[in-house]
């Protein structure tokens, strides 16, 4: 039973669903059961590209269908909660893209069924699972670069308001913050853990979400330097510095296909690591492990650690005002 097929669903068919059933397909034991798109057509398209075996127009039928096991949802960023919470109910695990919600209060919603209902959740930040941060993390926690005291981390592209009109909606939930400012505050959290004292500032659209965004967070014997634009560029590598070196992720960081080791300004190692396709393939096996071990969430991204970042972004939420 542990080698059985686990059995997946997806809702929402935009790109990050595309490049996710990709790597789905790179996993021996996995299924792309059904997806589901309120523009049937789209459904059709995606699952005649992925292989899916049965296509649906509505969400809630592939909720109902009883084959499928885990369900995907990669809908934007204003439906997390509801469609992760209704999938709950209706006796699927959920794997939920970032940001898992709007609000902590929604946050703590979507846990709380994952409790009730005894079914696995977890939000899918994929960086947690890719094999370079994961040695990196075990790197430092060895103290190879000493005890940290900096980090530096940014996630910057132009955006285009007629191309990519989401990110721009303030209904939809779109803004720099909760698109890609969660990465380098995810970073800091999982290396220095819940700050002492977060600033934020932010430069706003019209509409009046937060086209870039810095962010300061203070330790007690540390601080994290971090930004989110979508409106500017920038090199997109972590410099994560502690008193007796540092290290650079390669760039773009948050999926980094290996990185540098640095003593006294020397560097000491470049290691390389590779993602298994895209890199979503990482938390997929994690899931697939956690399902398997009749676990409701995961030790490595816990209920726990998905709560205090959302906690996190709610604090930056307020200090920019953002509208929703």
């Amino acid at each position: 039973m542990k080698n059985r097929k686990i059995k997946w669903g997806i809702v929402g068919l935009g790109n990050i669903a595309s490049q996710f059933a990709s790597d789905l397909l790179l996993i021996e034991n996995a299924e792309l059961t059904a997806v589901a798109s309120r523009d049937f057509t789209k459904a059709e398209e995606f699952g005649g590209k992925y292989n899916a075996l049965r296509i649906y127009n509505s969400y809630d039928l592939l909720f109902e269908d009883s084959e499928v096991e885990i369900v995907y949802i990669a809908t934007p960023h204003n439906s997390h909660a509801e469609l992760t919470i209704k999938a709950l109910e209706s006796g699927k695990h959920v794997l939920c893209e970032k940001p898992m919600a709007l609000s902590y209060k929604d946050a703590e919603r979507m846990v709380e069924a994952s409790r009730k209902y005894n079914k696995f959740f977890m939000e899918a930040f994929w960086t947690r699972f890719i094999p370079s941060v994961q040695d990196v993390l075990e790197k430092i926690n060895k103290g190879a670069i000493g005890n940290l005291n900096y980090i530096k981390a940014d996630f910057a592209f132009h955006g285009s308001e007629t191309e990519n009109k989401r990110l721009f909606d303030n209904d939809l939930g779109g803004g720099a913050l909760f698109d890609i400012g969660v990465y380098p505050l995810f970073l800091s959290y999982i290396l220095l853990g819940y700050p002492k004292e977060i600033l934020a500032k932010a430069i706003k659209h019209k509409n009046n979400i937060d086209l870039q965004t810095s962010m300061i967070l203070q330790y007690e014997a540390g601080q994290s330097v971090l930004h989110a634009s979508i409106v500017s560029e920038s090199d997109m590598k972590a410099v994560i510095s502690g008193t007796e070196g540092r290290i650079e992720l390669n760039a773009p960081w948050f999926v980094a296909d290996g990185y540098s080791l640095f003593k006294k300004e020397e560097k000491e190692a470049v290691v390389t690591l590779p993602t298994l396709g895209k890199g979503y393939s990482h938390e997929i096996i994690e899931c697939q492990i956690c399902i398997l071990n009749n676990e409701i969430e995961s030790k490595l991204w816990s209920h726990q650690n998905c709560l205090d970042l959302s906690r996190i972004v709610e604090e930056i939420k307020s200090q920019i005002e953002l509208p929703f």
